[in-house]
């Protein structure tokens, strides 16, 4: 059986689940070499202002071990936030027939790269995309600078088209990269009468005060500047003058909380929630006739796939990456100009809950085709084909 070493920087709920199944399915002997072993229960997120601990498993189903961190100033915001001496020498006891790499900005993560690159395939998975380059002698240094390091990788594996994108600027090659798509647990996002999603969240929104005409748009995630929920509530105001059916609500924690309930003071119209964990989520979206994104800057948006799988339309900034590969414009949703909120406002001052209605059971039909199983086949198809010499 083929071995594969992932290297990450700790358990994240939308990577476990893939990471069980590929375990699970018995093509693939995999170990997780996690690098950031403060993190093992419980992470320190800046942006949320607070300390998260899922309420779901990650670390069941499939082999995985902590590499010591013994950075002064642990965490996954810079580069020396990782530094692992063992690393390198655990990978190479496990003998793996490739290395998958989450992300190469840490320091022991660019040294196995480095290490392993010539010996053992060596594989990346990421995200990024161009979307946000503004061009300049910074965007030219930093192509310099990514393309010599993306010459360790053998194969990545891109998540939809702006991310293959940048990959291509960076100096691969279309055989060098697989498409394995960003996908969330559809299956936990799906309702089912053992479940009771639909007819709980009916049950909440009404506790909440709303009624079956209002048309509720909701945003969940960090409440930080680079999500502009000041954009959205600037818009909603506007629209709320001709389109008075409109609710929002605001869930979420973050360095902004304060600032963005002064600026919804006045308006009764939007309301605000705490942090909510995995586990209420899928309800979470089942609040909402639409769920809303308007981030400047998104590398790819997974709150999407969640709320599309929970069966809801989405409207999204143009800058949010999955634009290309999840919005079927209004068949399932909508996208607006990031900075234009002209834009934002006449979407706003359309909806109605008809066609949300009819784009949520859209959106819900068309995410199931971005799914864990297609990502656990590229990994398994990739270790049965690859070549016994590297590029």
């Amino acid at each position: 059986m083929k071995k594969l070493a992932i290297v990450s920087t700790h358990p994240i709920q939308y990577n476990a689940p893939w990471f069980r199944l590929l375990a699970s399915r018995g093509n693939v002997q995999l170990k997780v070499f996690y690098t950031w072993s403060q993190a093992a229960d419980t992470v320190k997120d800046k942006t949320f202002g607070r300390d998260i601990k899922w309420d779901i498993p990650l670390l069941e189903g499939y082999a995985f071990e902590f590499m010591e961190n013994v950075s002064k100033k642990p965490g996954s915001h810079h580069f020396f936030g990782m530094d692992c001496p063992t690393l390198i020498p655990k990978i190479k006891a496990f003998s793996p027939n490739a290395i998958l790499f989450f992300g190469w900005n840490f320091k022991s993560h660019i040294k196995a790269m480095r290490y392993f690159s010539g010996k053992v395939p060596v594989w990346f998975r990421g995200d990024s995309t161009l979307i946000n380059e503004t061009g300049g002698y910074k965007t030219i240094l930093r192509r310099l600078v990514l393309t010599k390091i993306y010459r360790y990788v053998d194969k990545a594996f891109y998540v939809g088209q702006a991310n293959k994108a940048y990959f291509l600027k960076h100096g691969l090659s279309e055989n060098q990269l697989v498409y394995a798509p960003h996908a969330i647990d559809n299956e936990r996002f799906g309702d089912a009468i053992n479940k009771n999603y639909g007819s709980d969240a009916q049950l909440w929104r009404q506790e909440l005060g709303y009624c079956h005409t209002d048309i509720l748009i909701v945003y969940a995630g960090k409440l930080d500047a680079i999500k502009q929920i000041d954009f959205l509530i600037e818009a909603f105001k506007i629209a709320l003058r001709t389109n008075d059916a409109l609710r929002l609500l605001v869930v979420g924690n973050g360095l902004l909380e304060e600032s963005l309930k002064d600026l919804a003071s006045q308006i009764e119209e939007i309301k605000f929630l705490p942090f909510q964990n995995q586990t209420i989520m899928p309800l979470i979206y089942r609040l909402a006739n639409v769920f809303c994104l308007p981030s400047k800057s998104e590398t790819w948006g997974l709150a999407i796939n969640e709320a599309m799988a929970s069966g809801r339309a989405v409207l999204i900034s143009n800058r949010v990456g999955c634009a290309q590969d999840l919005i079927s414009k209004e068949s399932n949703g909508f996208v607006f100009e990031y900075n234009d909120i002209r834009s934002l406002v006449a979407i706003l001052q359309n909806l109605n809950l008809g066609q949300l209605h009819d784009m949520g059971e859209f959106a819900q039909h068309f995410i199931q085709r971005f799914n864990f199983e297609t990502i656990a086949r590229a990994f398994e198809h990739e270790l049965e084909t690859s070549q016994k010499h590297l590029k």
